[in-house]
């Protein structure tokens, strides 16, 4: 299997309730091959599909009750701080429950929660690790070079300097 990520699926309670959240409150275009029971919004490289949750579980054979943590987030990384409390600022205008407010993390990174109708957590986070290409797109790999708040700075090794330990293993940064 190669390694792409092309289409999440959110099994939704309400289809047009979710739609227009998507469309109307977050302000994403949906794509032409959206239909009655399913819609597409053009994520980047990443395509998002919203699906009635009883189709869905149907379709993965499962059972469609359930509640709780579902084991993931959906994120959305900004390219500053700023901006993360912009975006928290504008869905919070729009009646959007915040989980989280805007913060600093243990990672060393700023991040926010918000919730969808459905209640899926997404995550609008600033890394100051990671790069974006000219496309907007998040780039992970093994030519990233790490570049911690305190200005150290290493290319695929750690560097441990007072309290902050900066590591890249093939190209991904992290505080640890």
């Amino acid at each position: 299997m190669n390694q792409h990520l092309h289409l999440i699926t959110l099994g939704v309670m309400d289809f047009e309730r979710s739609k227009r959240f998507y469309a109307e409150t977050l302000g994403w275009k949906p794509a032409s091959a959206s239909g009655d029971d399913v819609a597409f919004f053009q994520a980047g490289g990443v395509v998002l599909a919203l699906y009635p949750r009883e189709k869905l579980a149907e379709d993965a054979v499962i059972a469609p009750d359930g509640d709780g943590f579902s084991g993931f987030t959906l994120a959305y990384n900004a390219q500053s701080e700023a901006e993360v409390d912009t975006v928290i600022a504008d869905l919070k205008s729009k009646g959007v429950k915040i989980i989280k407010e805007p913060q600093k993390v243990f990672w060393g990174g700023y991040s926010s929660y918000f919730a969808d109708p459905d209640d899926y957590r997404w995550e609008v986070a600033y890394n100051p690790f990671f790069r974006f290409d000219e496309s907007g797109n998040l780039k992970i790999g093994i030519e990233s070079t790490c570049h911690s708040p305190k200005g150290i700075s290493l290319r695929d090794g750690v560097s441990d300097r007072r309290e902050q330990r900066i590591s890249s293993t093939n190209g991904n940064c992290f505080v640890a």
